[in-house]
């Protein structure tokens, strides 16, 4: 069977930046905006020549860093534990680790972050922030996406019962025990649901392992 995820790497550093902050709106999304977003050179261009020329000043000074094209980040948001997605990966949903550590599912803390797109999709990715992108079959790519707010940007992740079927697909590359402490700290929340998660392990072919885990756990 064919494996669903391939991983990208990319590694670097990061010269600091500090305060040049504005919304940025995305296709389709522009009812859709957060208190916290990177900066989009084609947003501040509308605004005139003075605020894209401020905004290269502020690069210039190290003040603000430039993520990819036409994307720009602070120092602030950088450090912080979730980026703007959307900015970065258009379309793309938080996955694995990345995941699961918002959902509270596991104590381990990703060394990147996680991010599915549909197999095929070419997509450029910043020299930093660190992400491991993965690549997923489109019959697998939509089922369980959920949309929430973290560190004031809006975000696309899977659920928590997407991310058990996942732990338990992928136990060997994340490793047993990450995937035993997912799937415990699923069963053993109050508002699980048992009927959604084996309709998810069935769709990605886990159902047999999930009830090994289920018969052990209750």
């Amino acid at each position: 069977m064919a494996n669903e995820f391939i991983l990208n790497n990319h590694t670097t550093t990061v010269n600091k930046c500090s305060n040049f902050v504005r919304k940025i709106s995305y296709k389709g999304m522009e009812d859709k905006r957060c208190s916290n977003s990177f900066t989009s050179s084609g947003m501040v261009k509308e605004e005139g020549r003075a605020a894209y020329y401020k905004l290269l000043n502020s690069v210039r000074n190290g003040d603000t860093v430039r993520i990819k094209r036409g994307v720009y980040a602070t120092a602030e948001q950088l450090a912080d534990t979730m980026i703007d997605v959307q900015a970065i990966v258009p379309g793309g949903v938080i996955c694995l680790l990345s995941a699961w550590s918002v959902h509270e599912l596991t104590t381990s803390l990703p060394q990147a972050y996680h991010i599915a797109v549909k197999r095929g999709r070419k997509v450029t990715l910043p020299i930093f922030p660190k992400v491991e992108l993965h690549h997923i079959t489109d019959t697998m790519f939509d089922i369980g996406i959920e949309e929430q707010i973290v560190s004031g940007y809006r975000i696309q992740l899977y659920n928590k019962a997407r991310c058990v079927c996942d732990a338990i697909k992928y136990r060997n590359k994340v490793g047993m025990d990450i995937c035993a402490e997912v799937v415990n700290s699923y069963l053993s929340l109050p508002d699980r649901n048992l009927s959604l998660l084996f309709d998810y392990a069935d769709k990605l072919r886990v159902r047999s392992i999930l009830e090994q885990y289920v018969a052990l756990k209750l």
